[in-house]
């Protein structure tokens, strides 16, 4: 434990990634209230919608409501996915400073989730951080199936060196290394990073996992013990995409934060308030979230009552 970071930024990316797969429309002043709520606990930094097509992820056709009235709060870093020159104008036009972008490192998946190869992904990385330039804005590029896709299998480290070389040559702030269908054990988690460690600095590095198969924060510690020190997590582990099939959700925010605490590692954020945000926020949207902390603490609260 003397190796684990002594802090620790957690990307809350429920808004975004956590919802584009629920199928029942969540109004947008449910998301905005979420997301105070969410910011209340401490999360410092949240991915909040994406500026995508809207018969593409129905979900977040309101982005730009949704930008627009976000809490003004000095202290929270809000980012919003960009798929295209259209998107990226559409975030600027909203206010966003900071912008995530999206490749992948197996070549079908990124062709199934954005329409594009990867060089032709990469070649908008290119053309959309031009179009930005003489903003301030921060750039987070992820890089989906870096150990497994969904069509293809387990993916090859060095298939993940090549795509993450090419977009830190364009100068992108962050690279979020992506488990997208849950796939990765401690054992890949070193796998990737150990191949990964020539080319991209932990400083620079995020890991983007999810829980399919139990082994999320597993790959947390893992990732711990060689300095990461950036994770992505959504609230309530809400999740799944859907152009991967079988993907369940996203490492539970509200596990991350129980183990963290536990190892003394300071996130910033207030497991209790935390908890009654995503308790709000199941019942706003009628079924149960599968965060195991979550569930621990709606039963106990269930006994006591």
């Amino acid at each position: 434990m003397s190796s684990f970071p002594r802090a620790v930024r957690i990307v809350e990316v429920g808004p975004r990634d956590g919802l584009q797969n629920q199928r029942v429309a969540v109004p947008t002043a449910t998301k905005l209230a979420w997301i105070e709520r969410l910011a209340r606990a401490g999360l410092r930094e949240i991915e909040a919608t994406s500026f995508v097509r809207p018969d593409r992820i129905p979900q977040l056709a309101d982005a730009a409501e949704v930008a627009a009235g976000l809490p003004r709060d000095p202290g929270v870093l809000y980012s919003a996915l960009v798929p295209n020159r259209k998107g990226l104008e559409g975030a600027l036009a909203a206010g966003i400073s900071r912008i995530a972008l999206f490749t992948a490192a197996s070549e079908t998946f990124c062709r199934e989730n954005i329409g594009v190869g990867i060089a032709e992904s990469i070649e908008r990385f290119r053309e959309l951080l031009a179009a930005a330039g003489g903003t301030d804005l921060w750039v987070r590029a992820y890089i989906s199936t870096c150990f497994g896709c969904p069509y293809e299998g387990k993916v090859p480290a060095e298939k993940v060196v090549e795509v993450a070389e090419r977009v830190i040559d364009l100068g992108v702030d962050e690279l979020a290394v992506s488990d997208t269908i849950g796939v990765a054990t401690p054992a890949d988690v070193h796998r990737v990073l150990d191949a990964l460690e020539a080319v991209l600095p932990v400083t620079r590095t995020a890991l983007h996992l999810h829980d399919t198969r139990g082994t999320a924060l597993a790959n947390v510690l893992a990732a711990l013990g060689r300095g990461i020190a950036t994770f992505d997590a959504a609230a309530g582990g809400l999740g799944g995409c859907p152009y991967a099939p079988g993907a369940s959700g996203n490492l539970a925010t509200e596990d991350l934060v129980y183990l963290l605490d536990g190892l003394g590692i300071e996130s910033g954020v207030d497991l209790v308030k935390l908890i009654e945000a995503s308790l709000w926020f199941e019942g706003e949207l009628g079924t149960e979230l599968p965060s195991r902390v979550l569930r621990a603490e709606a039963a106990t609260r269930k006994r006591g009552s």
